[in-house]
């Protein structure tokens, strides 16, 4: 250590800088979302072990430490387990507000999606059914399903 550091207190510089970069999904995020741009399906990973389907899919069971290798088809409705309103904009945020974060029990999964509703807040209760609503121009991202809506 050089000599004049020795009583020298550390500096702390606080900031924030932009870091932008890409990654990939890899192979079972890859298949789930091309199935949701190309075919408008939503599709999950089975455990040959315990059962249990996940959505989004996984490689490996969360419960068993299984290779999950059987895909199914899930349903593009659900169930709300839990909500949230947001009334605050903040740069992270998917879209501006108001809006709902909501997690979604679609039919034929075991596990919660959560994902947005933009519609109808004021009428958001938990065990509605709601619907994905796919975008028109999709582009492999989990934003391809545009938000659900009560049913």
């Amino acid at each position: 250590m050089t000599e004049w550091l020795k009583d020298v207190e550390p500096l702390t510089l606080k900031g924030q800088i932009a870091v932008p970069y890409t990654w990939w999904a890899g192979e079972t995020g890859s298949r789930f979302l091309v199935s949701i741009r190309d075919k408008r399906k939503i599709l999950g990973t089975k455990c040959k072990e315990c059962g249990k389907v996940f959505v989004p899919p996984r490689k490996n069971c969360g419960r068993c430490f299984t290779n999950m290798e059987e895909w199914v088809e899930i349903a593009d409705e659900g169930v709300i387990k839990a909500h949230t309103i947001v009334h605050y904009a903040h740069p992270l945020q998917p879209v501006g507000p108001p809006f709902a974060y909501a997690l979604i029990r679609l039919d034929g999964a075991d596990v919660d999606f959560l994902h947005l509703i933009k519609k109808d807040l004021d009428k958001i209760r938990n065990g509605l059914r709601v619907k994905a609503i796919f975008s028109e121009q999709r582009t492999g991202h989990i934003l391809d399903i545009d938000s659900f809506e009560l049913i």
